[in-house]
């Protein structure tokens, strides 16, 4: 005896709505589902400053909030602060904040100018003593 089959539901679909016509001063705004606009708001995010320098940060950068926002801090650079009280990599900051990797650095960079984060550069492995190396001196020292 076979087990009895279920049937998928199929969602009804949803009446169609016109869409308004824009606004004179909206017209020709929207290339697709809001991504202009989308661009537009990355390039009030990011202001002047992304044409300028940038810091070297890596995607692996570890970024520690090290002072409370100004209060003229954009909502984003709060974001950022809070986010980083404790050391998270920039590619975390980026994932969580749902921003593109240039525009976090370009708030990174503002933010370090001002101070209020640090960048550390994570720890690479073949920085650190060889393992044999570590088990000698173990073995020395227990052999005192």
């Amino acid at each position: 005896m076979s087990p009895p089959q279920r049937r998928r539901r199929v969602p009804k679909a949803a009446p169609r709505q016109e869409k308004p016509a824009p606004l004179p001063a909206e017209a020709g705004k929207e290339d697709g589902p809001g991504r202009t606009r989308d661009l537009e708001r990355l390039y009030v995010v990011t202001g002047q400053a992304a044409g300028g320098d940038r810091a070297e940060l890596d995607l692996v950068t570890l970024i520690v909030a090290c002072a409370d926002a100004p209060p003229t801090a954009q909502p984003e650079q709060l974001a950022l602060l809070r986010l980083c009280r404790a050391p998270m990599s920039v590619a975390e900051v980026s994932a969580y904040l749902h921003l593109p990797f240039s525009v976090v650095t370009v708030l990174l960079t503002e933010l370090l100018t001002a101070e209020l984060v640090q960048a550390r550069v994570p720890i690479v492995r073949s920085e650190l003593p060889d393992r044999s190396l570590l088990e000698a001196v173990m073995h020395g020292l227990q052999k005192l």
